[in-house]
């Protein structure tokens, strides 16, 4: 059974730690497979990823010692995420949050190799943004899945509407189609999944188990439809990758045949996807009452003899076989985006829970960066 995770103190977690339980009551463990580690070690990477349900921004990271480390901090309805590594990017309730690494390269902040801190913000308001990337210019792109369009920032608006499919009439705060997902390619908006073509209040959800699909941005064309609650489509390595979470299949767009070949099946709703080498790294959550159920994942869990799991899952793109994992029990069922950070062993973030961010300050100065820290002693 795994210990408990202290999900306020903005300390690092494994699955080693003690109990430690919040006033709150939201307590959770997080445990990796027994390879999971080292592969983060042989790949030079450490991933991180949202959870909206339980308002949690992760890292998963190593420590010195070799073992798995984790690092999390609060932002209310963490979502969509990307990063180049230096530069993060995460929608939250009403915000877009653009956070910077403050460490110079080779430089630590104890035993993390990145520090990630909030830099930038853009309140949208309540449009439920889920995907988010930047574009060759260094504009932020999201999916407004409340007004069913892509947007952009907007110096005096709440968004910049850039594109909507041709099936929406109307930009309304209606949740039409309940578009969810952005494929970016080189560097400009591609591909995006709709859970159906829907053009009235809410209509998505009547057509769940087979109304979603995948339109192509740049001309309206509908590339894969039949598909059941379609997320995070991918360009990667010359395919367009996507999870069908209601059917817990994670394959690639056949484009000569306008259809979806499963390369893996996943054992929970899946949403949240990221590579790295030959592997494909995917986002799981237990099934919600209502939205999540009904559908076809039901029926093929129980085929399958297996519970929905909530966690992360890696693939081999060249086997389709699961070949590490990392599960998380507790207070946190459902998990969102999930991000692959390169070159990177240990990240941490500020957040507004502590008093951290008020008391570092950052500067550049001949060079290189400054810091100074006003806390009182």
């Amino acid at each position: 059974m795994m210990p408990p995770v202290d999900p306020n103190s903005g300390r690092s977690h494994s699955s080693a730690l003690s109990p430690a339980e919040q006033p709150t009551g939201l307590s959770f463990g997080i445990e990796g497979s027994r390879q999971f580690p080292n592969w983060l070690a042989e790949q030079r990477i450490s991933l991180a990823f949202t959870t909206y349900q339980a308002g949690k921004l992760f890292f998963v990271g190593m420590q010195p010692s070799g073992r798995l480390g984790v690092f999390e901090r609060t932002f209310n309805r963490a979502m969509g995420l990307c990063s180049d590594g230096q530069s993060m990017w995460l929608s939250t309730a009403f915000q877009i949050w653009r956070f910077e690494n403050v460490l110079e390269a080779g430089e630590t902040e104890g035993e993390f190799d990145r520090l990630y801190v909030p830099r930038g913000c853009h309140v949208t308001g309540d449009i439920d943004v889920h995907d988010v990337a930047v574009d060759a210019d260094g504009r932020l792109v999201f999916v407004s899945t409340l007004f069913s369009c892509l947007a952009t920032t907007s110096d005096r608006h709440s968004f910049e509407p850039l594109w909507q499919p041709a099936f929406i009439s109307k930009l309304a705060a209606e949740d039409r189609c309940h578009m969810n997902g952005l494929a970016m390619e080189n560097g400009q908006p591609r591909y995006v999944t709709v859970c159906s073509r829907s053009d009235v209040a809410d209509g998505w959800r009547e057509r769940r188990r087979d109304g979603g699909c995948v339109v192509d941005v740049t001309n309206g064309d509908i590339v894969t439809e039949g598909l059941s609650m379609p997320h995070s489509p991918r360009l990667y390595r010359d395919r367009l990758w996507l999870l069908e979470a209601g059917t817990g299949h994670f394959g690639y767009v056949d484009q000569s045949k306008g259809s979806f070949e499963h390369v893996a099946f996943c054992p929970g709703y899946a949403r949240g996807l990221s590579f790295v080498g030959d592997y494909a790294v995917i986002g799981l959550s237990r099934p919600r009452e209502k939205t999540f159920s009904g559908l076809p994942l039901d029926d093929e869990l129980a085929r399958r003899g297996a519970l929905p799991r909530c966690g992360l899952l890696v693939v081999d793109l060249r086997s389709g076989d699961l070949v590490h994992w990392l599960r998380i029990e507790g207070s946190v069922e459902e998990l969102y985006d999930v991000v692959v950070l390169e070159g990177v062993k240990r990240p941490k973030a500020f957040g507004f829970q502590t008093d951290e961010i008020r008391f570092h300050v950052s500067f550049p100065r001949d060079g290189q960066t400054q810091t100074w820290s006003g806390k009182p002693k």
